[in-house]
Order: C-alpha cells, then sequence, then structure tokens
C-alpha cells in the first residue's frame, strides 16, 4: 500500500474496525473509503456489488462480521451463521470481480477444535470437533478462510486470513449480557465501585449511557440493585459498613490469551504491506493467563476494594485456548502492549466514553 491507496475498511465502527482506520490514519493514508451500515449494507449482495463497481477499492480489510459472547452465540446461532457468511461472502467474491490488489480476512480463534493441543497451531484447523456453543460462528470463519485460499488458487487473487486470538480495547462491548469476559469484568468492577463508594450518581449515569436489560439509571434503587446481583454484583450492610461482592461464573482457572486490539490493527496493517502466503496466521501475543488473575488484575486498576467469589456450579468453558505464534513472529511481526497497560487504558476509554 502507498499513502495514496483507496482503501476500504468494512466495519470500520467496530472494535477492530475503528482500530484499523486509528493506525492507517496514523500512519499516513487518507484515501479511506468507510460505509456506516445505513450507507452499504453488506448483507445485500446487488448493494455490495454497486459498492465496488463504483468505488473501486486497491485494498480490502474484511473487520465487519456479526460478533458476540458465549451466550449470544448459543442464542442467535441461525444469525452467527447466515450473517456472517453472507458479509464474507459478498466483500470476498467482488473483491475478486473488481481485482482488488489485496484483501485480508480477520477470522477468530474460535475455528480450532475446542480440544485442540496447546499452544494451538494453524494446522490443527480441522482436526476435531469445534465447541458446541460457538460453532455457527466458527464454521462461518472457516468458510471464509478456504474462500480466501480457493480464489488464490483458482484466480491468484492475494487474499490473505488471519486469526486473532481474545481482543479487548476501545470500542469493546461492554454489554454485560452479550459482552466477552474482559469488557465484562471491567464494567463489573467498576459498578461494583460505584456501589462501594456509595456514588449513585455515577452509577446511574454508567447505566444511561449502557443500560442492563432496558434498566437505566432513571429506575429505582430497588431495580438497579436487582439487576446488578443478577449479572453478580451485590452490596451487603456490615454493621453499617458496606460490603460489595462480585460473583464470577466459573473456577476462575481456566487460562485466556488477550490482545490489545491496537497491536491487532498495527499487524494488520503489517501484514497486508508485507505477507503475501496462502497460509493464515495466528495473531496474539503467545502468553495466556487464569482468568482468576485476570479478575483480580482488572480489579487492582479499576480499584475496586471488595470481595470476588466464583461460582463453581457455572461451567468453565473450555481451559486453555492458546495461540502458537511462531509464523507471526518468522513473519516479522510482536506485539507491544502488556496486559496490564492494555486493560488500564482500555478502562480509561471506557470511563471517557
Amino acid at each position: 500500500m502507498n499513502k495514496n491507496s483507496k482503501i476500504y475498511v468494512a466495519g470500520h465502527r467496530g472494535m477492530v474496525g475503528s482500530a484499523i482506520v486509528r493506525k492507517l490514519q496514523q500512519e499516513g493514508f487518507q484515501n479511506l473509503i468507510l460505509k456506516t451500515r445505513l450507507e452499504l449494507d453488506l448483507l445485500d449482495q446487488q448493494a455490495v456489488k454497486n459498492f465496488y463497481e463504483q468505488e473501486r477499492p486497491e485494498y480490502v480489510f474484511v473487520a465487519a462480521a456479526k460478533v458476540g459472547g458465549i451466550l449470544a452465540n448459543n442464542t442467535y446461532r441461525a444469525q452467527f451463521i447466515y450473517e456472517n457468511l453472507q458479509i464474507q461472502n459478498n466483500l470476498i467474491h467482488f473483491a475478486h470481480v473488481y481485482n482488488v490488489k489485496k484483501l485480508l480476512f480477520l477470522g477468530s480463534s474460535c475455528i480450532y477444535p475446542k480440544e485442540a493441543p496447546q499452544p494451538i497451531k494453524e494446522e490443527y484447523l480441522l482436526t476435531g470437533p469445534l465447541e458446541i456453543t460457538n460453532e455457527p460462528y466458527a464454521i462461518a470463519k472457516i468458510a471464509g478462510i478456504k474462500m480466501c485460499q480457493a480464489y488464490r488458487d483458482q484466480y491468484g487473487s492475494n487474499f490473505i486470513s488471519v486469526m486473532p486470538t481474545n481482543l479487548y480495547g476501545p470500542y469493546d462491548n461492554f454489554d454485560l449480557f452479550t459482552s466477552h469476559v474482559l469488557p465484562a469484568l471491567i464494567r463489573k468492577f467498576h459498578l461494583a465501585k460505584c456501589l462501594e463508594e456509595n456514588n449513585w450518581s455515577k452509577l446511574r449515569n454508567d447505566l444511561n449511557k449502557r443500560p442492563i436489560e432496558g434498566i437505566d439509571g432513571n429506575k429505582d434503587d430497588e431495580e438497579i440493585m436487582s439487576i446488578l446481583k443478577k449479572y453478580g454484583i451485590k452490596k451487603n450492610m456490615d454493621n453499617g459498613d458496606i460490603n460489595v461482592v462480585v460473583t464470577l461464573w466459573g473456577s476462575g482457572k481456566p487460562y485466556r490469551e488477550f490482545l490489545h486490539v491496537d497491536d491487532l490493527a498495527d499487524a494488520c496493517v503489517y501484514l497486508m504491506n508485507t505477507y503475501n502466503d496462502k497460509l493464515f496466521l495466528n495473531i496474539g501475543t503467545g502468553k495466556d493467563i487464569p482468568i482468576a488473575d485476570l479478575a483480580y488484575l482488572i480489579k487492582n486498576i479499576v480499584g475496586f476494594t471488595g470481595e470476588i467469589e466464583f461460582d463453581t456450579s457455572k461451567p468453565d468453558g473450555t481451559f486453555r485456548k492458546l495461540l502458537d505464534i511462531r509464523r507471526l513472529l518468522n513473519a516479522g511481526w510482536q506485539p507491544t502492549i502488556s496486559l496490564k497497560e492494555g486493560i488500564a487504558k482500555t478502562y480509561q476509554w471506557y470511563l471517557n466514553h
């Protein structure tokens, strides 16, 4: 890519897409094509065809997708497979039809078998059953990888794919019903801190910005406390003192790997400029952390001083999911944002937004 290249970032309002846009702008790329969902419905094949015909982008980042946590994935199974297949089919196919120079497809580490050996190498794809709760989403992403490879095989299209680990950062989803574990923990400890400080103004302000199941800051104290309790945030009174407890699902023993989205964006721009191989790449840190340790790390960064309890009657999910990133390191890129630094930056972003 050169600084005048015409670059389309699909999904530029999402966490990943917005990070890619920030990175491109920081690097001096100004000829960016950015379309909202109202301006371009990526589920509409004819609309996507017309877009490519009119705009003729040279480079395409496919960061548009329907995403969510374990609850959303398991609840909206049909939507997750249909919408993701439709979006990527349209974007990849018409990138070929209109001679896009290069396309980067963003997948997910959930493509790998549930019981994959650790750390997970790229060649473990399709070697065993998937995690059932997010199987529809994973199958769509696997199809995206195979589609990029097939268009390369048949037409010589320079389409590459990357599979990020668990992401977090600015513009993450902090809805407690649909969010992933790290943003959910940030918000839970923030709300718990508000209760601990008896700061109802701050608590109501948070709920007004991001209602929980329709409960906003205008509801009475009882309704607010009820919804917080549903999500594991409970206030007890002990001899007049406020004692706040946050209850988390599972034992806290499973390990997870986390990558700041700005690191992912840096990797994507780097690979768009340098990587031209059929083989897809894992993108991660190569390091993981027990969920319990993550919880205490976020608790300390947020400044919540209450208790954490683990509800072992709830499922833990896959015990470990660490990506092998040797292929990425060999391609010349490595992450720079530590987990502690990244969480602190994300919490500050949350407070500012």
